[in-house]
């Protein structure tokens, strides 16, 4: 009676082992960067809802984290149809509590919303929308206090000006002495510019690197967040519409090898609805996953890489 119980005993061992394992994670989408939970305590940060410039915040708001401090810029409104949006900074210690700057807000000699910020040296560069969509780079030297330096001239591969209308939400890479300029036109599709100077952009191709659908979740609306490179590889966070109206967004990942061509995550969204703007920030230890609009939000890595 031994040996078919121990026939029994390894089979059972053996062959339950590996109905029971867990399937292997994709590789090129690795679970802490698209695996995330809410933080029990959010939103961390939003409107006043007073009678205040920043009664309500909207779009890309962004957060640098540097020598253990947190910068959080966003746009601040009133109500009311066509309201300048304005500038306004908060920090924080550890990403959950913020406190706004006392100066806001801190630029109101235009229209600044839908901001990219990235640090160059001692100098912090900030592409944003400005009125009617059209992007524009600001840039500073100590976060608070910036100068404006113009719409950015983007032109096609053959060197001619854009056409007429919007060219907004734009999202930077910097890779050597190379900038990156991921941006939309209408939230249709994301085009690719390349600049050395930052005086002129060049699209890399005159065809867009990443378009809506064909799933529906982004059939109808698509635009950059965010480029990382994590392991060898570029992860663009972008979000997305599944409705004609925008009336709902997702937030969603792609990878790439070169910047151009994309693939996007089988699993895509990889946030809860009507959630939008996200980005990774990195708290020392692992990525944060922060949402944007209608207010901010903390996600945090389903597991410890």
């Amino acid at each position: 009676m031994r040996k078919p119980y121990l026939i029994f005993l390894i089979s059972t061992l053996f062959f339950g082992g590996m109905v029971s394992e867990k399937p292997a994670a994709d590789p090129e989408f690795p679970d802490e960067l698209v695996h995330f939970t809410p933080y029990e305590n959010n939103p961390v940060f939003a409107g006043t809802k007073a009678s205040t410039w920043d009664h309500h915040i909207r779009e890309r708001g962004y957060i640098l984290r540097e020598d253990k401090n947190w910068y959080l810029w966003y746009t601040g409104y009133k109500d009311g149809k066509n309201t300048t949006k304005y500038l306004g900074l908060a920090t924080s210690s550890d990403g959950f509590t913020w406190k706004r700057h006392p100066e806001n807000p801190i630029y109101t000699a235009g229209w600044v919303e839908d901001m990219s910020v990235v640090k160059s040296g001692s100098t912090y560069y900030m592409f944003a929308e400005g009125k009617d969509d059209v992007a524009h780079l600001l840039t500073s030297t100590d976060r608070l206090h910036w100068e404006e330096r113009g719409p950015l001239d983007i032109r096609s591969v053959d060197g001619k000006p854009l056409s007429a209308g919007p060219y907004g939400t734009p999202a930077i890479w910097k890779e050597g002495s190379v900038w990156y300029l991921f941006y939309e036109r209408n939230d249709a599709a994301v085009w690719l510019a390349t600049s050395k100077d930052l005086k002129s952009w060049k699209n890399v191709q005159d065809e867009p690197v990443l378009k809506c659908g064909p799933e529906k979740y982004d059939q109808f609306a698509v635009a950059t967040n965010q480029i990382i490179k994590y392991k060898g590889l570029y992860y663009m966070y972008y979000h997305a519409s599944a409705f004609k109206d925008w009336r709902e967004w997702t937030n969603n990942v792609a990878v790439s090898k070169d910047l151009i061509h994309w693939k996007k995550y089988a699993k895509n969204p990889i946030m809860e609805k009507n959630t939008s703007s996200g980005f990774l920030v990195h708290d020392g230890s692992r990525y944060r996953l922060y949402t944007m609009h209608p207010d901010v939000r903390v996600f945090l890595p389903a597991s410890q890489p």
